[in-house]
C-alpha cells in the first residue's frame, strides 16, 4: 500500500508577524488529519518578527520557526524551509507553500492532497483564491510570451481579441484542470518534482519565480493544475506593496528579464521588451483621447528600456548557486 501522504507547509514571513500568525492558525486547522508539519521562515525581517513568532508559536507541536539569515527573496526564503524538511529530517511527499497573507479554508490543504493523489502526473497544484470581498482572483495563467507582452501593455480590445490565445491571465476555470502556471500564494508541489528539477530559482528575488518553476516542471513532463476544491482567502500585496507602487522596483525588472532570458536568451528578452514598449506606446496614445484609463508606475517604459539595455550589454550573470543560510531555529531564540 502507498505511504500516507505527508505535507510540509512553508509560510514565509517578512515584517508581517501578526498576519503570519493568522495564516499559521488557518494552516494548523487545515492540516488536521494530515501527517506533516508547518515551518515558518522569517526572511531576516529585522523588526522583531522572528522573536514575536517564536514566542507566539512556542508549544505548537507541529510548528517550527526559523530565521533565514538574510532576505534573499520569495524563492530563497521558501527554499530554506523546503531544504530543512520535516522535523525528523525526513522528506515529505508534498510541499505546501502558503503566503503569510493567505488563509486556507479548513479543507483546502486536504483538497490539494487528494487531487494530487488522484492525478499522479500533476506535479504542482494551486488553489482557488478569493479576496475579502468574496471575489475570486486571477490565479491561473498562460506562460508569458512576446505576443502576451504586446497584448498586455496595449490594453486594446481589437488587439486582445486578435491575440486572445496568448493572454496570460486566464478567466476563472469552471472546473479543476490543467493550466500553464498558478500563483504561489497557495501552491502544493510534489517533493519528487523538486528533487528532479530543483527548488525555486533564487536569482528571482520576487515575481516570476513560480512561473519559472512551473515552466521547468512542464519541460520535465509534470503538469500544473488549478484546483477549485481548494479555497484560500488572500489579502494580497501586503509585504510587497505592489498595489501602491509609485515606481516599478529594480527587482521586478530583474525577474522579468531573467525569465525571458531563460526561455530564449537575450535576443528573446529584448524582443519581449520591444513588444512591451510598443504596446505601452499604443496605450499611452489612447490615453490622450481617453484620459480616464489606468496609469502605469511612473517612468515605467523608460525604466524598462533602460534596464533591458543595460542587461543586454552586460556579460555578467549571477552565479547558478543556491544561497546556503545559517538557520537559527525557534529553540535557539
Amino acid at each position: 500500500m502507498p505511504a500516507e501522504p505527508t505535507v510540509l507547509t512553508v509560510v514565509l514571513n517578512w515584517r508581517t508577524p501578526d498576519m503570519t500568525l493568522r495564516a499559521v492558525a488557518a494552516a494548523e486547522v487545515a492540516m488536521a488529519g494530515i501527517e506533516g508539519a508547518i515551518i515558518v521562515v522569517d526572511n531576516d525581517s529585522g523588526d522583531g518578527s522572528f522573536e514575536t513568532l517564536s514566542a507566539a508559536l512556542r508549544g505548537h507541536d507541529r510548528v517550527r520557526v526559523v530565521q533565514a539569515g538574510r532576505n534573499g527573496g520569495f524563492g530563497a526564503g521558501n527554499n530554506v524551509g523546503i531544504r530543512l524538511g520535516l522535523p525528523d529530517g525526513a522528506r515529505p511527499r508534498f510541499i505546501y507553500v502558503l503566503n503569510s497573507d493567505a488563509f486556507p479554508e479548513a479543507d483546502a490543504i486536504t483538497g490539494l492532497v487528494k487531487y494530487l493523489e488522484r492525478h499522479p502526473r500533476v506535479g504542482l497544484a494551486g488553489s482557488l483564491i478569493f479576496g475579502t470581498d468574496g471575489e475570486t482572483h486571477r490565479t491561473s495563467f498562460r506562460f508569458p510570451t512576446i505576443a502576451s507582452e504586446f497584448e498586455g501593455t496595449a490594453r486594446f480590445g481589437p488587439i486582445s481579441r486578435l491575440l486572445s490565445r496568448w493572454i496570460v491571465a486566464l478567466p476563472e476555470p469552471k472546473a479543476s484542470g490543467p493550466v500553464d502556471w498558478v500563483a504561489g500564494a497557495s501552491l502544493m508541489i510534489r517533493d519528487e518534482v523538486l528533487q528532479e528539477i530543483g527548488l525555486f530559482d533564487e536569482r528571482f528575488f520576487l515575481y516570476f519565480e513560480e512561473t519559472d518553476l512551473c515552466h521547468r516542471a512542464k519541460e520535465a513532463g509534470w503538469d500544473t493544475h488549478f484546483v477549485r476544491e481548494s479555497r484560500v482567502l488572500h489579502i494580497g500585496s501586503v509585504s510587497t506593496g505592489m498595489k501602491a507602487w509609485d515606481r516599478t522596483p529594480q527587482y521586478w525588472f530583474d525577474s522579468r528579464w531573467r525569465y525571458f532570458c531563460k526561455r530564449g536568451g537575450r535576443i528573446h528578452a529584448l524582443a519581449a521588451t520591444l513588444a512591451n514598449v510598443l504596446g505601452g506606446m499604443i496605450y499611452r496614445a489612447r490615453l490622450l483621447v481617453q484620459p480616464n484609463g489606468g496609469r502605469d508606475a511612473r517612468h515605467h517604459l523608460r525604466d524598462l528600456l533602460s534596464h533591458s539595455a543595460r542587461s543586454a550589454i552586460s556579460a555578467i550573470q549571477p552565479p547558478d548557486q543556491a544561497f546556503e543560510p545559517t538557520v537559527k531555529s525557534q529553540a535557539a531564540a
